[in-house]
């Protein structure tokens, strides 16, 4: 229940924070009984959209007007991509190239986080391949050599892919060793935990449930609190010229 309009809730020029408080539902068009909370898209300055799919038992998500990137959060997906089919369950994720037509539906009730964006093709790089995996069986890296500060890589490095989706996983009291400023956009969730988020010139406190836009060269850092590890999953866009491509 709101208390005079009180949220955590706040919206600036360059970031977004968005509480589970303030979320509203929408359907959207090639999906039957799935509810979606459009965290962010181009209608706000975005050059991509994510979404979090709350689906039903037997819910089901058609092909996608843009590549397409889910993680699953919570319960499970059955993926079919012409006939091959796989089993997508809590901390799973795939990735469909534009123009895949593919399918997932829910074998029970779901959570997904579902990131699109439009490709931007690159002169001589390979065409992007249809990924699918869990996040249990990739190792963690330390960033910059910090072990309390772990990164997981959702997908490949290369020049067919032109985003980057990683899990960040901080013991408590574990925080970004610099205030970051870069040309990469994110879209942000918090799965786990919390702590302390410094968005441009504002710092807020951030829990599991939370979704995070921060537009290019905002300001950012983060620092964990409590007694457990805080962890959220986090898009940029990747490996593309600021210009485009050369003709």
């Amino acid at each position: 229940m709101h208390h005079l309009g009180a949220t955590r809730s706040s919206l600036k020029p360059d970031h977004l924070l968005q509480t589970p408080d303030t979320f509203i539902r929408t359907p959207l068009p090639g999906a039957a009984s799935v509810e979606f909370v459009i965290h962010i898209a181009p209608q706000r300055g975005a050059q991509f959209t994510q979404m979090t799919a709350e689906f039903a038992e037997g819910g089901t998500l058609g092909t996608a007007p843009a590549q397409r990137f889910v993680y699953v959060i919570e319960g499970e997906l059955e993926l079919r991509v012409g006939r091959d089919q796989w089993s997508v369950v809590g901390g799973g994720f795939f990735y469909i190239p534009h123009g895949t037509e593919h399918s997932a539906r829910a074998r029970t009730k779901t959570r997904a986080a579902v990131i699109e964006k439009f490709y931007q093709p690159e002169a001589d790089a390979p065409k992007p391949q249809v990924i699918v995996g869990n996040e249990s069986e990739i190792k963690p890296s330390a960033l910059m050599g910090d072990e309390a500060l772990r990164v997981c890589a959702l997908m490949p490095d290369g020049p067919a892919y032109d985003f980057a989706v990683n899990t960040m996983t901080y013991d408590p009291g574990a925080a970004l060793s610099m205030v970051e400023i870069h040309i990469m956009e994110h879209g942000l969730l918090m799965l786990e935990g919390g702590g302390i988020y410094r968005l441009s010139d504002s710092w807020y406190p951030v829990e599991a449930g939370d979704f995070i836009w921060m537009a290019p060269y905002c300001p950012q850092w983060f620092g964990a609190l409590g007694k457990r590890p805080a962890k959220y999953l986090i898009y940029k866009d990747w490996r593309r010229h600021p210009l485009g491509a050369a003709e």
